[in-house]
């Protein structure tokens, strides 16, 4: 035991000695109405003859009830229980004491002094406990320059608003300072919480935000539905103060809520949708038992790819990769995650028609998946050759291979971009769309495809570099005011390409349902509103003007398509548009020769196999 648990523990011991003699006389003195001269001296006496035994008999209680071994600071309604227990057990045995040792007088004190004596125990026990509690929360509100403390108001005042709220005052590395709880039960308003008063409703929110100069405002609603919540955060994001909240409605189960649990509001909470939810363990079963190769594995689809797919029990897992860091960072995570994964990583380029011819031969790969790609629209508008090379004929080859060695299924990542393409990398794709669509009619395997928009956090996509943005203080830039996208996390994104393979006959192009979507302006004042900040004040917002290639919207489907639906609402299947596939591969293998040259007009060529690409002037 250290020196200080020590000094704690007999500074309760003579606290306690002492209470036992004040509330015996106080009980006495109440008695008899506060005039200590009516006390019958035999009273006094028969008091201090027990006196001893009395403290002695409550130090042997409270040690049994643990009330000399609770951590005090943080003490909550279990240590009260345990204090009132023992204060009721403590009263019944100082009665039987003294009735034990003066059994020949009738009523050697008053029936009252029992009670009275128990509740005086009873209020000294507990201002003796509660006071570090309370000299805790003295301290962390004085505790360092109020100056650069932060002002919080909570919203929330259920269990994980009074969690945060105890943690925010007992925490010694917290500095912040509580001035409020907001919550729309009327029969709250106006109460405290660990002595934190609720002030008001969401209605009140930016007015007392205002009053009470809030620098920061903390969410603690773990179970509110994603249309709650995004009708809070609208109204939260107009007082321009920092925003974080209580992901989920586990961490309370778990007892995990705490501050470091908090996170910073971010788009998806803005979406103002439910997360899209697939349930792959009943899908998941032609993964189970497979070998799965997965091109493109170290990118942001391809890695979440590889994550779902390893925990669902492969026979093997392969990833290709040209990029050896992403190749590293994957392959490090699943070896953690998953020890007994029988996990092949590769560093190869798809373009590689030898590497793709061994690889294939060598693993004899089940199910394939497609994600490698040149995806980043400008750059790809500036060395269109290179999206050519990479985008078709790797995806050709790759398909090759996968045809000549008898894979069973074959699922390419493809784009809302490859509709009506007005850049070459949705032209590359719509031609990748062609490959899958021609050999699933001259090929055992089955070959699908599948589209969708713009990945939320994805490499290269708009957030990063917003974010980015606004912490270097601006300006934010914007293409174009109009401009709008479809937007879907990864993980919502990769599970609905699963079940898009779990349903594959051969030669579909699946689409996901993306929501509705989102105005890329509003995404960019939504940030910098929940950083802190005011658009147009604090941080700028320009507009850049559309980049080369660049749609104000994107489509999903092409008008000749059609739409049929899935199991899956959200999985739809575009009817393919027919083609003369000799013709086509007749141009692919011209293609694949004069990108060679590195031509100035591959635009051109690419139109012609694409009729639907409108090339943009430059």
């Amino acid at each position: 035991m250290n020196a200080k648990l020590l000094i704690r523990r007999v500074y309760l011991v003579c606290y306690d000695m002492a209470a036992v003699a004040i509330s015996s006389y106080l009980a006495l003195l109440l008695r008899f109405d506060l005039q200590p001269n009516l006390i019958p001296s035999q009273y006094l006496s028969v008091l201090w003859a027990v006196i001893w035994i009395s403290m002695l008999g409550t130090i042997l209680i409270f040690t049994i009830f643990r009330l000399y071994s609770s951590l005090w600071t943080y003490a909550g309604t279990t240590e009260m229980m345990y204090v009132v227990s023992a204060c009721v057990v403590d009263a019944v045995l100082n009665m039987v004491v003294i009735l034990l040792n003066h059994r020949e007088q009738a009523c050697p004190l008053p029936r009252s002094y029992y009670m009275l004596y128990g509740v005086f125990l009873l209020a000294f026990t507990v201002c003796g406990r509660y006071s570090f509690r309370g000299l805790r929360a003295i301290r962390g509100r004085l505790r360092g320059d109020r100056s650069v403390r932060k002002n919080v108001m909570l919203i929330g005042a259920g269990s994980a608003g009074s969690a945060l709220i105890k943690e925010i005052i007992n925490s010694r590395q917290v500095n912040k300072n509580l001035v409020g709880v907001i919550d729309d039960d009327p029969g709250k308003q106006g109460t405290f919480i660990h002595g934190i008063r609720v002030i008001g409703t969401r209605e009140d929110i930016i007015r007392r935000a205002e009053e009470l100069e809030v620098d920061e405002i903390m969410i603690a609603l773990p179970s509110a539905s994603a249309k709650e919540l995004k009708e809070i955060v609208d109204i939260c994001k107009e007082t321009r103060c920092e925003l974080k909240r209580l992901p989920g409605i586990y961490q309370l189960v778990n007892g995990e809520v705490s501050i470091s649990k908090l996170k910073e509001v971010d788009v998806n909470d803005l979406l103002g949708r439910e997360p899209i939810s697939v349930d792959l363990d009943s899908i998941m079963g032609y993964v189970s038992g497979k070998v799965i190769l997965v091109t493109g594995g170290g990118g942001s689809i391809g890695s979440e790819l590889c994550r779902q797919i390893a925990s669902h029990q492969p026979k093997q897992l392969i990833i290709i990769d040209i990029y050896e860091n992403n190749a590293y960072s994957i392959q490090q995570e699943l070896i953690h995650s998953y020890p007994q994964l029988d996990l092949v990583v590769l560093i190869a380029s798809v373009r590689n028609t030898k590497r793709m011819d061994n690889i294939f031969a060598m693993y004899r790969p089940d199910i394939v998946y497609h994600a490698a790609a040149h995806k980043h629209v400008p750059l790809m508008e500036e060395s269109p050759n290179e999206a050519v090379k990479n985008n078709v004929l790797g995806t050709w080859k790759v398909v090759q291979a996968a045809d000549k060695y008898h894979v069973k299924r074959f699922v390419m990542i493809s784009t809302d971009k490859a509709v009506n393409p007005t850049n070459i990398m949705g032209a590359t794709k719509r031609v990748c769309e062609m490959i899958i669509q021609t050999y699933n009619n001259r090929s055992e395997t089955e070959f699908v495809a599948v589209r969708f928009g713009n990945v939320l956090g994805s490499n290269g996509s708009v957030i990063p570099l917003f974010k980015k943005q606004i912490e270097q203080g601006g300006p934010v830039t914007v293409t174009h005011p109009d401009i709008i996208r479809y937007f879907m996390t990864i993980p919502e994104a990769v599970s609905l390409v699963l079940q898009a393979g779990a349903y594959a006959k051969g030669g579909e192009i699946f689409v996901l349902d993306m929501g509705e979507p989102v105005k890329i302006l509003d995404l960019a004042k939504n940030l910098i509103l929940l950083s802190g900040h005011k658009p147009g004040e604090d941080i700028q917002i320009e507009f850049t003007g559309l980049r080369p290639g660049e749609k104000l919207y994107e489509e999903m489907l092409m008008e000749e398509e059609g739409l049929q639906n899935t199991e899956n609402q959200l999985i739809h299947i575009g009817k393919p548009i027919e083609l003369d596939e000799e013709r086509f591969l007749a141009q692919l293998q011209q293609l694949k020769e004069y990108v060679e040259k590195e031509p100035d007009d591959i635009r051109s060529y690419i139109q012609d196999i694409v009729p639907t690409y409108s090339i943009q002037n430059r």
